[in-house]
């Protein structure tokens, strides 16, 4: 008996085809209902839980914090510092998130590395481990930048393409690195001179 491969299936099948009225209420959709793992790493995880308080409360906007873990979230907040020991098991939790996947970089610390940038063990910045759509500035940021960072977010959601090469476009069309190659080497491995000859 034959059998047959069926074909894998793709990000927004029939998307380029989709009229632009569908298009409009998937997005909208997406952009209203954001599901937030959060990835506390520091002190702005608290900031982080000041702006799902009462007081702010993001979840006006659409967005419903505290995911029961990666595999229902679509929306990662890393805030905090992430060091090169913690860097694998970010873009492990990444890689389980369903896609469309977004990240926000919450604070000076998972930007760039903050007032640890020079330290031998801090990641430069979460983005050279899985891809940010926004970046909140701040050491800590305010729950107001948060929020303004969640609105930008949802701008750049509204104007997304549903296609399969929209997705590629947004990870440059090259393979994502997976957990065990974000690793990085404390300690350079020495190297062998050749003396006389």
């Amino acid at each position: 008996m034959a059998t047959v491969d069926l074909p894998l299936p793709r990000l927004g099948v029939g998307a380029e085809t989709a009229p632009r009225p569908i298009k409009v209420v998937l997005n909208w959709g997406r952009r209203y209902s954001l599901w937030v793992f959060n990835f506390g790493l520091a002190c702005c995880a608290i900031e982080f839980i000041a702006a799902s308080m009462a007081r702010h409360d993001f979840i006006r906007l659409g967005v419903i914090p505290f995911a029961p873990g990666p595999r229902q979230a679509d929306l990662m907040v890393v805030s905090g510092t992430v060091t090169d020991k913690m860097a694998p098991a970010v873009r492990r939790l990444y890689d389980q998130m369903p896609e469309p996947k977004y990240v926000i970089s919450f604070g000076a610390c998972s930007n760039s590395g903050g007032p640890y940038w020079d330290s031998y063990c801090v990641t430069k910045g979460v983005d050279t481990v899985v891809p940010v759509d926004v970046y909140v500035p701040g050491c800590p940021p305010r729950p107001e930048a948060l929020l303004q960072g969640i609105i930008k977010l949802q701008e750049k959601i509204a104007s997304e393409s549903l296609s399969s090469k929209g997705m590629r476009a947004k990870y440059g069309g090259h393979r994502a690195a997976t957990a065990a190659e974000v690793t990085r080497p404390l300690v350079a491995p020495p190297t062998r001179e050749v003396v006389g000859g």
